[in-house]
């Protein structure tokens, strides 16, 4: 029987939010990664999923969620990154930032997207 996750994308209006509504719908004790690299981890089982892969992710108001997670916050979590990043990966996290910045290239969401499609393909449900 396969296992249905729901996101309330209502409730996601920055990466941190994210964060807390996937820890608190699929999570183990709340926690399903805090960064893009565990959370790739974490979908690919044993963290609150199945070990076996029989799950979908259905992100409801999805809508909601490409909003608020769009280039103003794709621009603000490049900031942060920015700052964080070894410097050798400075420009290019920089040529990142001016894109957001300026409303185009990936944002948030499709970053988010991205890594569930491909640790999870099949398995995300937009609704």
């Amino acid at each position: 029987m396969t296992t249905t996750y729901v996101l309330d994308g209502s409730q996601i209006t920055t990466l941190e939010n994210f964060w807390r509504v996937v820890g608190e719908s699929i999570g183990d004790d709340g926690y399903f990664g805090r960064n893009l690299d565990a959370f790739a981890d974490c979908l690919r089982g044993g963290y609150g999923t199945p070990e076996d892969g029989d799950y979908v992710i259905e992100w409801r108001d999805h809508e909601a969620s490409r909003r608020h997670l769009g280039h103003p916050e794709t621009a603000r979590q490049l900031d942060i990154r920015l700052a964080r990043c070894h410097p050798t990966n400075r420009p290019s996290v920089s040529a990142e930032l001016a894109q957001a910045r300026a409303g185009r290239g990936p944002t948030v969401f499709d970053w988010l997207v991205g890594i569930i499609e491909d640790e999870h393909p099949g398995g995300l449900r937009l609704c």
